[in-house]
């Protein structure tokens, strides 16, 4: 059911992504021809006006046709032919092209959003990226000196007379030293750590000796800090989705400029690999499930930007070459140029392929 379920979410991610070139052609006056619900033949079709309305026998995706895609198209009418995309003045063209990608933008942040409202625990990142931590105690060693002086939820105000934040208070326990400076596992400081704690809202005074650890090479109270959480908002979701649909952004646009760097390489995927992710999240739980649906469509919304024809961002590119030249850009030029983004797409599909066939031969998907 779960790959049931993956299949569905990629069909409407590019489901959706065609709805944006239709609304978008039709609301600036283009004569869009049809609308296909999936690809392939249409055995349920109506004819709406002007535009074909219909389903697919191959049930992935969609299918948009706005008259005049093509330079070399031929036109019935006068009227068709000023209202065909290539007799379009360059905005309109632009905003045409870029209604998908920026659909599948919206989407993923509408479902990166989902994802973290659902979520019940939001840790708090610091600037390095790591999970920030508060100055409370979040757990105890057994049979430590913490442990039986301090409780959960005491949060240490000072440590020696010193206020501090969490990584000064681990400086100031490690200036306390077993006599004559040696480091035996489990040695005693020679004198407490005398620690400053609010708990329930009044402030108490612990002393805790610390002992050393050769496991960590450090002199130890026994406690650990509680993670700093983020309030479950809609609020905090949307500004969490945003960082970090950005940070995904640059990492993906990051690996596609390393393409041949080997470890980028490896990081690449086929629809197999992304429809096998998808699927083990969604068996996993319906956040994960949303989360990687997220994902999948900003990447879909990434890649097609890419200024190369024939994705959306290549087109783009030409019309503003257009705009730039003042007239249109010889259709031989653009043909040739073509080549590149041809060359560029089957070059990821090969490497992603190549990637997911090397898993699932070898240790399977995930494996180290």
């Amino acid at each position: 059911m779960s790959y049931v379920l993956a299949l569905l979410g990629f069909a409407l991610l590019i489901v959706v992504h065609e709805a944006g070139h239709f609304a978008a052609a039709k609301a600036v006056g283009m004569r869009v021809e049809r609308f296909s619900l999936f690809f392939g033949p249409m055995f349920l079709k109506r004819r709406i006006g002007e535009t074909e309305y219909g389903v697919g026998v191959i049930p992935i995706g969609g299918y948009v046709k706005i008259t005049g895609m093509s330079p070399e198209e031929e036109f019935a009418t006068p009227e068709i032919a000023a209202r065909a995309y290539v007799n379009q003045p360059v905005w309109k063209r632009i905003v045409v092209i870029a209604a998908g990608p920026a659909v599948n933008l919206v989407l993923a942040f509408l479902l990166a959003t989902t994802f973290f409202v659902g979520s019940r625990e939001h840790h708090v990142l610091d600037r390095q990226g790591y999970w920030s931590v508060t100055t409370v105690v979040g757990g105890l060693t057994a049979q430590s000196a913490a442990r039986g002086e301090l409780r959960l939820g005491d949060r240490i105000v000072s440590v020696d007379g010193v206020k501090a934040g969490p990584e000064a208070i681990h400086q100031l326990i490690q200036r306390h030293t077993c006599a004559g400076g040696v480091q035996v596992d489990g040695c005693r400081a020679t004198t407490p750590a005398v620690l400053r704690v609010s708990r329930d809202g009044v402030l108490r005074t612990v002393r805790v000796f610390p002992r050393w650890s050769s496991r960590y090479r450090s002199m130890l109270v026994g406690f650990d800090f509680a993670y700093r959480m983020a309030p479950n908002t809609l609020l905090w979701s949307a500004g969490a989705s945003v960082t970090g649909l950005w940070n995904v952004t640059k990492a993906t646009v990051s690996t596609i400029a390393r393409i041949f760097e080997p470890r980028a390489r490896r990081q690449l995927h086929s629809i197999v690999g992304a429809v096998h992710y998808a699927q083990q999240d969604i068996a996993a739980s319906w956040t994960k499930g949303v989360e990687i649906i997220a994902l999948l469509s900003l990447s879909l919304g990434i890649i097609n930007l890419f200024p190369f024809l024939p994705l959306d961002g290549g087109h783009i590119f030409w019309a503003i070459v257009e705009k730039v030249r003042g007239r249109r850009v010889p259709l031989i030029v653009i043909e040739r140029a073509s080549f590149v983004g041809i060359a560029l797409i089957g070059l990821l599909f090969v490497i992603g392929l190549s990637n997911d066939i090397s898993s699932l031969a070898g240790s399977g998907f995930g494996g180290q």
